[in-house]
């Protein structure tokens, strides 16, 4: 149950505009980053897909330039759009994209008029700019893009000039979102970091309030093998004078958030001692949870997310929400609360999205993000018999991330993503059966071919709560999510 770096699973030289072989029309990117039922099924239109064209055309999102320089000269060529509104900055390494989420749902349910970046996507690129909680509509979208298109080039012509690489895929991007957020116009922007934090274009921003999600180790090729390494990098996006509000992290990655919230005179709020949560009980459709805030204590609120770690997401998201209206200082209103806690989605996180039998599709694809989809699972899909279909990229740790799973999942139904990133299913089966036994494992790497046989050993298990789970791959969720919608337009 990851929402990990967007760069984990987005390659558009290999995604854009295809189909695999059983004809599932593979996402352009990953990620649920709009409402559920806002996902923009059924592709987009010609223009948008002009604009996306342009955009992958660009260095992809897995070479990330470790540079701030390029991003800030395009949005002071266009006259510094992100200056015009303030700003809830939000990294880590899980959980990021459900707690800006949650943060702008809340933010929102006090009447004010809200931007989201948020990556990878799910369906369509629009998912990755939402303005006032939906996804940003195709016209607008294309028009800030032709607004911003000369500018983006003559960005390009200095960085070469000067021997430098062109904006990036996610350089271009960020600059998009912060000037459609500037013409929309928003109040207040909540914006996830790409990857890291220092060096990352999201960074141009002038954040008055900076949000981790836990910090653990992931992308050690860009970030750093340690944790303290990494959290070193993600502190950067702390801006003097600010308000810090963090999830409970490990000693290593905290005494570097302490150290860097003190140089620039912040304040530090943290899980455990700042706030935190009191209590969580499941419910239908989701689970009551009670939150001491930095500012007030908050009972038996109810969110519509499943898993324990959502509930420490969403106390991130009030103590942030605190730290922004009122530096902390003033409880939050508990009706208005309530209403945007019932209105926070995150697509492809513990999401049903079938029945007969149960399918849930989950974005875990690390270590970390299985452990925490393999504690809540149980919890709000009780069965005695899961069958997981699970395929996985080759620069992940598929070792951890089966043996965060063997305890769960009964049978193992092997697969691949789409894309050329993906670790072959043969390949991936070997490391499963080494950890799970052969006879847990089925392999079968095709995506619709895999997902069938799961719903069928679901439905031949000795179990009338038997349940298909599906993860592994955020751009995999996002192709069974498809799968599933397509289906159901059928039927």
């Amino acid at each position: 149950m990851s929402d990990d770096d967007q760069y984990d699973e987005h390659d558009p030289h290999d995604q854009h505009d295809q189909h695999d072989e059983d004809g599932i029309r593979i996402p352009v990117g990953p990620s649920g980053d709009a409402p559920v039922e806002a996902v923009p099924y059924g592709g987009d239109d010609d223009e948008v897909k002009r604009v996306e064209a342009a955009l992958y055309a660009r260095i992809g999102e897995q070479s990330p330039e470790h540079r701030l320089t390029a991003t800030r000269r395009a949005v002071e060529l266009l006259g510094d759009p992100h200056l015009a509104y303030p700003v809830i900055h939000v990294t880590g390494t899980n959980g990021k994209t459900s707690t800006a989420r949650t943060t702008e749902s809340i933010v929102r349910a006090h009447g004010l008029r809200t931007g989201l970046m948020t990556s990878p996507h799910l369906v369509s690129i629009r998912e990755r700019i939402v303005i006032d909680g939906q996804p940003i509509e195709p016209s607008r979208l294309v028009e800030n893009w032709d607004d911003i298109a000369p500018v983006l080039e003559l960005t390009d012509q200095e960085l070469t000039a000067k021997g430098e690489l062109p904006l990036t895929f996610f350089e271009a991007l960020t600059v998009l979102a912060l000037a459609c957020f500037a013409e929309a116009p928003v109040d207040v922007a909540v914006i996830e970091v790409g990857m890291g934090g220092e060096w990352d274009s999201t960074n141009v921003v002038q954040s008055q309030v900076a949000v981790f999600t836990p910090i653990a180790i992931d992308h050690a090729k860009q970030l750093g093998s340690t944790v303290a390494e990494i959290a070193r990098t993600k502190s950067g996006i702390i801006k003097p004078s600010s308000a810090v509000v963090s999830s409970e992290q490990v000693p290593e990655a905290l005494v570097e958030l302490e150290r860097a919230a003190e140089l620039t005179e912040s304040t530090l709020a943290v899980e455990g001692t700042g706030f935190s949560v009191v209590d969580v009980t499941p419910a239908v459709g989701g689970q009551l949870i009670t939150v001491q805030g930095i500012a007030g204590r908050y009972d038996d609120l109810f969110l519509p997310l499943f898993g324990r770690h959502q509930a420490h997401n969403a106390a991130v998201a009030i103590a942030a929400v605190e730290s922004f209206l009122g530096r902390g200082t003033q409880a939050l209103d508990e009706d208005v609360l309530s209403e945007g806690l019932a209105g926070a989605t995150s697509p492809g996180r513990l999401q049903p999205i079938a029945t007969d039998p149960t399918v849930v599709v989950d974005a875990a694809h690390n270590p970390h993000g299985a452990k925490a989809l393999a504690e809540a699972l149980p919890v709000a899909f009780p069965s005695e018999h899961v069958v997981g279909v699970v395929g996985i990229l080759g620069d992940k740790d598929a070792r951890g991330f089966v043996r965060a799973l063997k305890g769960t999942v009964e049978t193992f139904v092997v697969t691949q993503p789409p894309g050329e990133r993906a670790l072959d299913a043969d390949a991936f089966a070997k490391v499963v059966v080494d950890e799970v036994g052969a006879d847990r494992v089925v392999v079968e790497p095709s995506l619709a071919a895999a997902l069938q046989q799961a719903r069928d050993l679901a439905d031949e298990a000795d179990a009338e709560d038997a349940l298909v789970l599906v993860a592994g791959s955020i751009v995999m969720v996002g192709a069974v999510m498809d799968l599933v919608h397509r289906e159901g337009e059928t039927k």
